[in-house]
This record gives C-alpha cells, structure tokens and sequence, in this order.
C-alpha cells in the first residue's frame, strides 16, 4: 500500500504557530517538527504522512499536522495519554487552529483545577 505526503510546512506558517505558542505560555517555547501518519479519509484505510509541529508544555503534549494546502488538524494529550481536540476536524488557518488548540487546553486546564479545588487537592510545591 503507497502511502501519500502531505505538504510541509512553510516558514510562515510555523512563525505563526510559534506565536500563538508563546503568547499562551508568555515564554519562548521549544517546537520539534515530526511526521504523523493520518487516516484523512474515514471511508477509507488509507495512510497521509503528515508534517507535524510537536511541543510539550506542563503536563501537555500538542501537535498541529497539515493534511494539504491550507489544511491543519491539531490535538493534545494528557498526562493519562487522554486525547483532547477542538470539536473541528480541519483548519484552512494555520493560526486559528493553533489559537482554537491553546484556548480548548486552556479551558480544560481551567476544568481540572476547578475540580481539584472541589476535591480540596492542593499540588505540592
């Protein structure tokens, strides 16, 4: 089976995505690149190789993959390899897609510190 390659990334787009990276964690955050193979089509068991962004933040792992031309999809994963994306499949946005990610983790970071009050756990430290 031949696997099809999605494009690469441009300068631009990864400027883009270190942007709204650092801007959310108000520091320089270090991004990898990396390839991810994606089933893109649901009716299908076809494999793209994607080029990925990758970077790890706290207890948080994220990665924004372009699928094609103007073509991104972006999940995160928990420190319980929890898988977490935006309710959207794809982006034509590079930086609305990074943006949507950061804020959905944002949310959810919100969630467990709000549940680990409740509970009345403190992290120590």
């Amino acid at each position: 089976m031949t696997m099809t390659k999605a494009p690469d990334f441009t300068d631009i787009e990864i400027r883009k995505i270190q942007s709204a990276v650092n801007e959310r964690f108000r520091k320089e955050v270090h991004l990898e690149m990396a390839d991810t193979e994606c089933r893109l089509d649901s009716e299908t068991v076809e494999l793209t190789s994607c080029h990925t962004v990758f970077w790890r933040e706290g207890e948080f792992n994220f990665v924004v993959m372009k699928t094609g031309d103007s073509r991104y999809r972006c999940q995160f994963f928990g420190r319980e390899l929890d898988m977490f994306g935006t309710g959207q499949t794809e982006y034509d946005d590079v930086t609305e897609c990074a943006v949507s990610l950061l804020q959905v983790q944002a949310d959810q970071e919100r969630t467990l510190s709000e549940a680990r009050d409740k509970m009345g756990f403190r992290p120590a430290g």
